[in-house]
């Protein structure tokens, strides 16, 4: 069990608007426990009514973690994506740059003395 930060309570009261008056604006932040207290304090209460709401509790969690592994590996292949865009660029950069040498080099050029049959008009 631990104590949540003054951030944390805010991220709280930010995302669930049912929660009542007095408990949104309470001068201390509540307490919250980790997957494995509630595994422990399940262990403690035996009433019909504390094992179920623990199940439940243990159920959320174990929701949670497949919903964050999910999402990881979505980030991670984000990721990936990116770098492949960012070498791209970094390639269509370099070929309009090897462009634009190809046109400087073009208007830089001389013009040639024509070989074979000329005619009288050039």
């Amino acid at each position: 069990m631990f104590q949540l930060t003054k951030s944390e309570w805010s991220e709280v009261i930010t995302n669930c608007d049912n929660l009542p008056q007095n408990v949104k604006f309470s001068p201390t932040t509540p307490y919250a426990f980790t997957e494995q207290g509630v595994a422990m304090l399940s262990s403690i209460l035996n009433s019909d009514r504390a094992i179920i709401v623990n199940i439940q509790i243990i159920r959320v969690f174990t929701r949670i973690r497949l919903f964050l592994y999910d999402h990881s590996e979505l980030r991670i292949e984000i990721e990936h994506i990116k770098k492949r865009l960012t070498n791209q660029d970094k390639n269509i950069e370099l070929v309009f740059q090897y462009l634009d040498e190809l046109l400087n080099k073009k208007d830089n050029l001389n013009p040639r003395k024509r070989i074979g049959y000329k005619p009288d008009n050039l």
